[in-house]
């Protein structure tokens, strides 16, 4: 890997740690915000839903427009957008206004994140380096969300829960500057190869009411029906349109579009891990922020270690293929792990292992990336990206719908059952 090559990774791969940071590091915070700026418990979910619905609707749109219009010039406006909505976030001082600001970064960040993997396809054409790329892109997106843990346990304590915003505004700004020097610039293939408005605006409206459907507690049913009427309308628009948003050979490859299906089911099962365990420490443990933070910090290190350092010798080994499915044995094995935590539990011999267990996600994650980037061309990889990162942020979505669903149920049962025993 050359160092200009290197360097253009280590841009992107900073700019993606920034947006994902952004998407695990409120998750602390979450009690101060609420606290803080007069949250209803229902209105606080936002925080976290905002940025879902913008980001992961904008995705595949975001991505075929940087194939169209230059991937550079899309990483740089969606750099740009980010760190104006930090700013504004940062600056919040009502529940409406951080909101609207969390919208934008999730739109800023479906800009910049849309093009970076068919930045790297374009930039790594080579298996072994390719493998090494995506595994340095994997950490920045596995370990970065428990980063953001622990950074944001720091930032709540030591200054205030506005800082887990601001903090992204050098960090941005450094990011655009070095992409001028670093990331090749490309001009693209013109709108006129692919400028369907007709076809933008189904897919967009129609994955912003699915993920709406899956975020709402109220509405499901009509936002659902919506949403399946409009992804048709944009499929069938796909296979008449002479110049298609997303061509449909895309999802003909049974390995990209399987790859597609199971980041849904591991990524929401990911997020969901990193939610309850952050609530679980706070309000069953009584953790502080910053406890809960540091508690999280050895998933961090055994993410980084094994995407870093095992997972492209593994992938070189024995197939990506493999490899996902070893990925997959050790994240299920941390899950069962979790239904055994007792109301007392202690980190050493109860937590610890988790932690240690969550470093499947270092293997998964460059295996299933290099399968779902797999049948991307020179001139759609953009598309691909996108495409792959919706993917991703739907499970993000659906993990934290089914983890808010059952435990409202637990709840209800809970209260019904605590009734029941006044009766008596």
């Amino acid at each position: 890997m050359d160092t200009n090559r290197g360097a253009a990774l280590a841009v992107l791969a900073t700019g993606m740690l920034m947006t994902v940071l952004d998407g695990s590091i409120v998750t602390v915070a979450m009690p101060v915000m609420q606290a803080d700026l007069g949250f209803t418990a229902s209105g606080l979910t936002w925080v976290v839903n905002a940025y879902l619905i913008a980001f992961g609707s904008l995705l595949l749109l975001a991505g075929r427009l940087g194939d169209l219009l230059g991937r550079r010039r899309m990483l740089l406006a969606g750099t740009f957008v980010f760190v104006l909505a930090s700013v504004l976030a940062g600056l919040a001082t009502s529940p409406a206004m951080l909101i609207a600001a969390r919208f934008l970064q999730g739109a800023g960040s479906a800009m910049f994140s849309a093009v970076s993997l068919g930045i790297i396809v374009t930039l790594f054409p080579a298996p072994a380096e390719r493998a090494k790329a995506f595994g340095v892109f994997a950490f920045t997106g596995a370990a970065g969300a428990s980063i953001g843990q622990v950074l944001g346990g720091v930032l709540t304590d030591l200054l205030s829960w506005h800082w887990i915003f601001l903090i992204n505004v050098p960090i941005g700004v450094a990011a655009f500057v070095l992409t001028f020097p670093f990331v090749p610039a490309d001009r693209g293939l013109g709108l006129r190869a692919g400028a369907d408005v007709l076809g933008a605006f189904l897919v967009t409206a129609g994955l912003m009411t699915g993920i709406a459907a899956v975020v709402q507690s109220t509405g499901r049913v009509l936002f659902s029906v919506a949403a399946v009427l409009l992804l048709a309308g944009f499929v069938a628009r796909q296979a008449t349109a002479r110049t298609p948003l997303m061509p449909l050979r895309v999802l003909r490859s049974r390995q990209v579009a399987g790859a597609n299906v199971l980041q849904i089911l591991m990524i929401g099962a990911m997020f969901s891990f990193q939610i309850l365990v952050a609530l679980y420490m706070q309000r069953v443990l009584h953790y502080t922020a910053l406890q809960t933070g540091l508690a999280m910090l050895p998933a961090a290190l055994a993410i980084a270690v094994v995407s870093l350092v095992v997972s492209a010798r593994v992938i070189a080994r024995f197939g990506e293929r493999v490899t996902l499915i070893a990925g997959l044995a050790l994240l299920v094995l941390a899950m069962a792990w979790l239904t055994r935590l007792p109301v007392d539990a202690r980190f050493a011999p109860d937590l610890l292992p988790v932690m240690l267990l969550i470093a499947g996600g270092g293997l998964a994650l460059p295996a299933i990336t290099g399968l779902g980037m797999s049948g991307a061309r020179a001139d759609d990889a953009g598309l691909a990206s996108g495409l792959f990162n919706t993917t991703q942020q739907l499970g993000m979505a659906l993990g934290v719908a089914a983890l808010s669903t059952v435990a409202a149920s637990r709840t209800a049962g809970g209260s019904l059952r605590a009734r029941r025993r006044r009766w008596r």
